[in-house]
């Protein structure tokens, strides 16, 4: 059912380096996200696959993790991602990608989840560095990395009380603040 995995779709910062991502897997998860709504039509988001170990070593350094964890400085060798993918628009198609982005990065990361794997966007990203380390041609600019993996971490849902930060409890469960419905709710006719 879709609630369900929208529910278990959280930012997975922690995996089960053991196991693996074939990138096939993930192709087969970005197809699902080539078929999403895209604005005008313009379809400008590529993608690049990364799941070479020494290569997601290389870009490791150039992720910023969990803002509202600031002594933590991301996870450790054994639950680093397994597999990145890099969202890129192609400038060549369209200046402008609206918000495609956002739909088919939450295509791929709900696919991910229904395979048993799980995620998160990494939005602040050294992108000219991992650009530069992928080599991507000038047209293509860096949006966003897809950290993936086997979670290695529970993430559990709580609704907000008077703070929407995320925190981690005293057995490392992974706590996420959500503004309860009739908060979020303006109008009802």
């Amino acid at each position: 059912m879709l609630r369900d995995l929208i529910e278990k779709n959280r930012s997975y910062r922690r995996f089960k380096s053991e196991i693996k991502l074939r990138p096939e897997q993930i192709e087969s998860w970005i197809d699902l996200a080539r078929l999403t709504a895209s604005g005008r039509n313009m379809q400008p988001l590529k993608y690049a696959i990364v799941t070479d170990e020494k290569l997601c070593g290389k870009i490791f350094p150039f992720l910023g993790w969990a803002g509202y964890l600031s002594d933590w400085k991301g996870p450790a060798e054994p639950e680093r991602p397994v597999a990145y993918v890099v969202v890129l628009k192609d400038r060549l198609i369209s200046e402008n990608h609206y918000c495609d982005d956002g739909i088919a990065m939450q295509s791929i990361l709900l696919a991910a989840v229904e395979d048993g794997f799980g995620g998160c966007i990494v939005g602040s990203v050294n992108k000219s560095k991992v650009s530069r380390l992928l080599e991507l041609p000038a047209h293509l600019e860096l949006l966003w990395v897809l950290a993936l993996g086997k979670p290695a971490e529970e993430v559990v849902i709580d609704t907000a009380q008077d703070d929407i930060k995320y925190w981690r409890d005293e057995k490392d469960i992974h706590h996420v603040p959500k503004r309860p419905l009739n908060e979020v709710l303006i109008l009802k006719k």
